[in-house]
């Protein structure tokens, strides 16, 4: 778990502190990958705006860089059933809540391209909110 969440790793092979026999056997058995990204926005502040593909269906993942942290905002559903005028994501209707691994897929993806963007001075995420949970008020 560590080469996964530490230093984001997608390669089995990479895990040079896993018996090599056991390498193998995860490669045969198991796979590694993170949501892609169907859309990227960038704003002039720093803040950036993923459209990530979960299925045939898309979710909303903000990065919102500040002078002491970086927030990352990830969706926990795909759509929303309330209908707040001023929130896109309530235009969409209620679909369905997201899995565990398509939430966690989300802080990946965004750690993988924040992380590999160390040299560019991105300040790397210290907090994660749960966006779409408006419902959760409804019941």
């Amino acid at each position: 778990m560590k080469w996964i969440y530490h230093y984001c790793c997608d390669d089995f092979e990479q895990m040079t502190d896993i018996n090599k026999v056991l390498r193998g056997k995860l490669q045969q058995i198991a796979e590694i990958r993170a949501p892609e990204v169907a859309e990227e926005q960038r704003s002039s502040d720093g803040t950036i705006k993923w459209a990530i593909k979960v299925g045939d269906q898309q979710v909303e993942t903000v990065y919102i860089p500040e002078a002491d942290r970086a927030t990352l905002c990830v969706s926990s559903q795909v759509g929303c059933a309330l209908e707040c005028k001023f929130c896109s994501t309530a235009q969409q209707g209620f679909n369905r809540n997201l899995r565990v691994s398509e939430i966690i897929g989300q802080v990946w993806r965004a750690a993988k391209i924040i992380g590999a963007q160390k040299v560019t001075g991105q300040r790397p995420i210290t907090n994660v909110v749960m966006m779409a949970w408006a419902s959760r008020c409804s019941t």
